[in-house]
């Protein structure tokens, strides 16, 4: 892990870091429970109570929100990857040394996603659910195709889909031949192989094979943002892929239900068209319209995705709350508990945020 300068803004597509930002934000915003917070019993009702609920999973079969954070942010990393690839060539790095470089870092992906669930409990636990061990592989399989025609890669996304499909609907053990029944699906046999199944929370490692599309479709998008293509022509074809997505993944979704815990291929399709959507939209405001000054501020958290992740993940958010909870509590607790742990999430977001900013401020930038 190295510290290194990001290149001129004038070669930056701010609408990329905006919605990296946008994302990182949301996830660091998860460990400091604001989410929680606001999905209390007590607020059942309320417009808190709503929104608390959109950042809560889908207990299965169904979509929220919250379900389409992880695919956002393997379709971004996608999107990010041909612009890291021409830096990399501008600087006379090889093709033999950008190989190198991409499989050393989905390793470090790998192991920082397996290391993160070994922190909690404190011994080691073999289990690949998370974002980080997933995007390892997305990663990987995304740069292995992505110097390949749009086509190709178009073509193996899908047969990454079809595979998923017969894979679960053919899967012969007895007991876990019900492809979409937690717990008794092919996803959570293979994980008991390896003692790391997931029966509480029914997430599962093979997650990484069919989300993988989420990835290359953010490949062939940024590769169309850098095209010759007008500004224009770049939009539509990013709506037009998007409804195709959300058309085609709510149209089979009787005959394959949308479920995220395992990675559906529907809701890979309906999750993958929300991701293209949301990007059209974030080129059309901010590179088409201009609308830049007050993106900045999520821009910031997009520029060290991983280690404010990663703070936030193994305690930071937690450390500063148990700072401020005594004075937070001292000024709002009259205002009720609920209001004043709701105001203590919101001011640890914010110092989150701040340390973002106060690292892009000293040009501190932490890759891998």
């Amino acid at each position: 892990m190295s510290q290194s300068k990001p290149t001129k803004p004038a070669e930056r597509l701010l609408s990329l870091d905006f919605f990296r930002g946008a994302i990182m934000f949301l996830l660091i915003a998860e460990f400091t429970h604001l989410f929680s917070v606001m999905y209390d019993p007590a607020l059942e009702g309320s417009i808190l109570y709503f929104i608390g609920k959109q950042f809560h999973h889908h207990p299965w079969n169904g979509l929220r929100f919250w379900d389409l954070i992880q695919p956002y942010f393997m379709f971004i990393v996608g999107v990010a990857m041909p612009y890291s690839l021409a830096n990399r060539k501008k600087r006379g790095h090889t093709n033999s040394q950008i190989t190198k470089h991409a499989f050393q870092r989905a390793f470090i992906l790998l192991f920082l996603g397996w290391a993160l669930y070994c922190i909690d409990p404190g011994k080691i636990e073999f289990r690949f659910q998370n974002v980080l061990a997933q995007l390892s592989v997305t990663y990987i399989l995304a740069f292995l195709v992505m110097n390949k025609p749009a086509k190709v890669q178009i073509i193996f996304s899908l047969l990454l889909l079809a595979l998923t499909e017969v894979i679960y609907r053919g899967f012969p053990v007895e007991g876990f031949n019900h492809p979409f029944i937690a717990n008794e699906n092919f996803g959570t046999w293979l994980d008991l192989q390896y003692g790391g199944a997931d029966l509480n929370g029914h997430w599962v490692s093979f997650n990484a094979i069919p989300t993988t599309a989420h990835t290359i479709w953010g490949v062939l998008a940024g590769q169309l943002l850098m095209s010759k293509r007008t500004a224009m022509q770049k939009l539509n074809i990013l709506i037009i892929a998007g409804v195709i997505g959300l058309l085609v993944g709510y149209a089979l979704s009787p005959v394959t239900p949308i479920i995220k815990r395992i990675s559906t291929s529907t809701f890979v399709l309906v999750s993958g068209g929300w991701a293209l959507l949301t990007l059209a939209f974030s080129y059309w405001l901010i590179d088409i319209k201009k609308r830049q000054n007050w993106a900045r501020f999520l821009s910031v958290v997009g520029l060290n995705p991983l280690f404010i992740y990663l703070f936030a993940h193994v305690g930071g958010a937690i450390f500063i709350e148990s700072i401020l909870h005594p004075f937070t509590f001292l000024l709002f607790g009259w205002m009720g508990t609920l209001t004043a742990s709701i105001l203590t999430s919101a001011i640890v977001l914010f110092l989150l945020w701040y340390i973002c900013q106060w690292l892009h401020k000293h040009n501190i930038y932490i890759r891998i």
